[in-house]
């Protein structure tokens, strides 16, 4: 099998949880800005779709180069193997985005880009004229930053946040990579407690379940790869075989997930099902004050809302101190909150452990952690 040079896109703040999914795959990889750069061969490009739980999307990079002429681009692009990933009918709209760049205006590097490609699979495939671009759809990129040209082939199609268990969602739903990373930030194991008390949609608890028992997060989508010739349904009934080897379906999960509005509860009903978690999280309508536990060293995330509107300000002020007020009565637990609101710290009356800074969408936020004990070893 061939090998290709590989990138997974991610959010500013995961490239290093991306890393180490990639690492944790079996490859060596390298870290970028909103990047993560790696080798692999056909099965690798399968593996990286069905298992990359915070990725946005896996590419193929087809060639970097550097232009500040469109004649500089047109030769380096035409003399890219074109032909040993487009098929004579492939369907290769270009997308394309340009910063800082001698070549600023994107749509003349996109028609410069696809005339190139165009040439050489004409020439390549010995045929004149327009081609038809009737069959499979290769979706491609070319993105230039200080006049350094980067040509990629998404093998992903729909995002890799896209599992295919959404069914509702409320109104700012939390993207499913992102949930996953708040998952993995935390000190949580499938043996331990975890709740979430604004679950909204249930995407945290549902992500945090998979986590649990290890269930590939593409294991119930396609992906647009699939579709191209040279991308063998062997490889990808293999890589599945293994996702479905590696799950483990009978681990216990302690998973907890409460919202006030009982629309919302529905909604993560809805979803666990679609998940085929139904049976595995229990959620119910509570406001955060009611929640009382005997449990230990529990684990909870919570997405609240940020209060990014003044007049919601201070129902979000009241929602953090009653967070807070629960939350001091569970010493063993380790608390983690996703917000914008800059003033959380003091609503809440606790400095935390650790604060990382994220980007949920376009919105900067903190992950405000507040570490409990370790749990005592069990002999």
């Amino acid at each position: 099998m061939r090998e290709f040079e590989l990138v997974a896109t991610a959010a500013a703040g995961l490239e290093a949880i991306v890393a180490k999914e990639v690492r944790r795959l079996g490859y060596e990889c390298e870290v970028d800005n909103g990047k993560v750069y790696f080798k692999g061969d056909e099965m690798a490009i399968a593996k990286a779709n069905l298992w990359l739980r915070v990725a946005d999307r896996v590419k193929i990079v087809v060639g970097r180069f550097k232009a500040t002429t469109f004649d500089e681009l047109f030769e380096h692009t035409k003399a890219l193997p074109w032909e040993d990933l487009l098929p004579l009918d492939a369907n290769f709209p270009v997308a394309g985005k340009s910063v800082k760049s001698t070549l600023f205006s994107v749509p003349n590097c996109q028609a410069i880009t696809k005339k190139a490609i165009v040439s050489r699979l004409s020439e390549k495939y010995r045929r004149q004229g327009r081609l038809m671009e009737s069959g499979a759809l290769f979706k491609l990129e070319v993105s230039i930053l200080k006049d350094e040209v980067t040509i990629t082939l998404d093998t992903s199609g729909a995002g890799l946040h896209k599992r295919g268990y959404r069914v509702g969602q409320g109104g700012a739903p939390l993207k499913e990579t992102m949930a996953a990373a708040l998952v993995l930030l935390t000190s949580w194991h499938p043996d331990r407690p975890f709740y979430d008390p604004v679950c909204g949609s249930g995407t945290i608890p549902i992500e945090a379940a998979w986590i649990g028992r290890n269930i590939a997060p593409g294991l119930r989508r396609d992906f647009v790869c699939e579709t191209w010739d040279w991308m063998s349904a062997n490889i990808w009934k293999e890589a599945r075989s293994e996702a479905e080897a590696a799950a483990n379906y009978e681990q216990p999960l302690d998973i907890v997930g409460t919202d006030i509005d009982h629309r919302m509860i529905e909604i993560s009903k809805q979803n666990a099902l679609k998940a085929g978690l139904e049976d595995v999280i229990e959620f119910k309508q509570m406001q955060v004050a009611d929640f009382t536990t005997e449990k230990e060293y529990g684990v909870i995330v919570a997405n609240p809302p940020y209060g990014e509107r003044l007049e919601d300000e201070g129902s979000v002020r009241e929602l953090y101190r009653e967070m807070r007020a629960v939350y001091r009565d569970m010493p063993t637990w380790s608390v983690y909150v996703l917000t914008s609101y800059e003033m959380f710290e003091e609503v809440y009356a606790k400095r935390a452990t650790k604060k990382r800074k994220l980007y949920n969408g376009y919105l900067r936020t903190d992950l405000y952690q507040y570490w409990g004990p370790r749990p005592p070893r069990r002999n």
